[in-house]
Parts: C-alpha cells; structure tokens; sequence
C-alpha cells in the first residue's frame, strides 16, 4: 500500500469515528441571564428565593442544573430528588438538613451530595443569604418530589 493510499484510508476512518462519535451535533452555549429568573413559589419556598434556570435535559441526558438564591432566613420546603441531587455552593453560608438528622451548616466552595430519596430542606441561615447551583437527573421526568413546609421550629433548632 502506498503512502498516499494509508493517508486516505486514515483520514476516512477519522470522518467515520466523528460521525460514529455524534460529533456532527454542535457545542452550545447558554449565555448568563440568557434564561429569565423565577421567583420561589410559596408553595415550595418560604422566604425570598430567586431561581435562575441554567439548563434543561437534552436526551439521552437526565441532568438539569439551576442557580438559586436564598436571602437570610429563605429555605426549601422538604423533599426528595428519585436519583439524587448535587449542590455547589457559590457564595454565603447555609443550612442543609435530612429528616431525622442534625442540621449543618454550608459555606461558599461545599459541595453537598444528597443520595436519592433522602428528605432534605436547603436554604439561607437566618442571618447571611446563601446561593448554589442544584444538579439532580430527572427519573421518569421528575426530578424531585415536594412535601410539607419546613416548620419555623425545624428551621431555628440547632
């Protein structure tokens, strides 16, 4: 085989391996604010709590990802996440908690894994606002499941 016949070869064996790869699917990017905040629902909230989508699954992915910013004394009702939830911390300080256990507090640079099915609350300390970025995969197009309000009570002990 001559060089040039080789030098064919490979180079078609690579535009087969980019097609095969998905490679014909571009890079794209989401600008910030590109997406409109939300406010918390009362519902689901209690306090003041912004939420800035960052992005939605685009199958065969399952992950989403959003900023949310709690104001002192802002938390999550309880709840669950069906394959979990990661949460990064980018500025303030927190409290983290899961049914039945101690609360704990969290700071800008924590990374928190919470396994799936864990009943939790999340949010601001009573005093300094806090602000993470949530990751959790959706199982059966949920991604989390809410229950009740996190009492004032459950909120201030210790």
């Amino acid at each position: 085989m001559t060089r040039a016949a080789l030098l064919a070869c490979v180079v078609l064996v690579s535009f087969g391996a980019r097609a095969a790869d998905g490679g014909s699917e571009p890079i794209t990017v989401a600008h910030s604010g590109s997406q409109p905040s939300v406010s918390g629902s009362n519902q689901r909230f209690a306090g003041q709590v912004r939420i800035d989508p960052l992005f939605q699954p685009k199958a065969p992915s399952r992950l989403s990802g959003g900023r949310v910013t709690f104001e002192p004394g802002a938390r999550t009702a309880w709840h669950t996440h069906p394959l979990g939830q990661t949460l990064i911390v980018t500025s303030g300080r927190g409290w983290i908690q899961a049914w039945g256990e101690q609360k704990q507090e969290i700071a800008a640079g924590d990374v928190v894994s919470i396994p799936a099915g864990v009943k939790h609350w999340h949010g601001a300390t009573s005093t300094t606002g806090m602000t993470h970025i949530a990751l959790q995969e959706a199982l059966d197009s949920e991604n989390v499941n809410w229950r009740e309000q996190v009492t004032d009570g459950q909120y201030r002990q210790p």
